[in-house]
């Protein structure tokens, strides 16, 4: 068994006995689960200083996994680190093994080259001086409505969501029972839709965007061309790669793109956007919507 295998082995074994874990002992084992490169190249002291826990909680971590301490439970993770399989490895020999790796290898291996190769498409055909004048419009607008129907619905609910954290005036469309065109009923040119379809595109997305355009408002599309009528009614136009080998398109990129667009808002917001979401996740907290987690 190589490093790297025993490595995933040890943090397999973390989640196994994660409940028998005392609740010291977890901080130390999350903190190993969400930084696995970290312990190949950090002593006791220094790991259990960046999960603020003592370096004995380490060793006792180590031992309930099948250690005798932390210097072994650290050894295939350096093993890993001198045989170059913690940093990203080269893509086409990585890509090449999944395929060999049983039945539906060569589908995992397309899955995976497919959405990496989305994302670079999408973020090379986009300039960050674009999403930040969208951000802007936005930032600026009274009210903003997202519209996204099918796969794009989810999309669409999980942007205004994010959103809605440390901004008001945010709506998903279509609303239950509503359509889309009659959500957008009272909207003017101090409002922004966000609206997203790809190929084949939906009617109600283009009928909405009509509309939006006649009633004056900015528009900010999400589409798979630049030449698909979302793009060329919009204000502000953003190409996605969508490509998958399965039936439904890739939302993958749309979601990153939607990620940074909101990111953009934020940057250009003011310091009332950071004191809400504070604000926001500190209610949270108070009516106990949130496990509290060990400090």
């Amino acid at each position: 068994m190589n490093g790297t295998n025993v490595s995933h082995h040890v943090l397999e074994r973390l989640t196994e006995e994660w409940d028998a874990l005392t609740p010291e002992a977890q901080k130390a084992a999350r903190y190993v689960l969400e930084n696995p490169n970290d312990v190949g190249v950090s002593t006791v002291r220094e790991i259990a200083e960046a999960a603020n826990v003592k370096p004995n909680t380490f060793v006792r971590m180590a031992r309930q996994v099948g250690f005798e301490g932390y210097e072994d439970f650290r050894a295939p993770f350096r093993e890993a680190i001198r045989k170059g399989a913690v940093s990203f490895p080269d893509r086409a020999r990585w890509l090449q093994d999944i395929r060999k790796s049983g039945d539906l290898g060569g589908l995992y291996a397309d899955m995976v080259e497919g959405a990496i190769r989305n994302l670079e498409e999408t973020f090379a055909g986009i300039d960050a001086e674009a999403l930040k004048r969208a951000a802007e419009a936005i930032w600026n607008s009274r009210q903003v409505f997202t519209l996204g129907v099918g796969v794009n619905n989810a999309n669409a609910r999980n942007f205004t969501y994010l959103a809605s954290t440390g901004m008001v005036q945010f709506h998903a469309i279509p609303r239950p029972g509503s359509t889309p065109t009659d959500d957008l009923a009272w909207a003017d040119k101090r409002d922004v839709l966000i609206a997203m379809s790809m190929r084949p595109y939906r009617t109600e997305v283009v009928a909405a965007v009509e509309v939006a355009r006649e009633q004056g408002m900015t528009i900010i599309g999400l589409s798979d061309s630049p030449a698909s009528p979302i793009i060329r009614a919009a204000d502000h136009g953003f190409v996605v790669a969508v490509d998958t080998p399965q039936f439904f398109p890739s939302s993958v990129s749309t979601i990153a793109l939607l990620e940074t667009l909101l990111s953009f808002v934020i940057a250009v917001a003011s310091d009332e956007i950071v004191e809400r979401v504070e604000k926001f996740h500190d209610r949270r907290h108070q009516l106990g919507i949130y496990v509290e987690e060990p400090e």
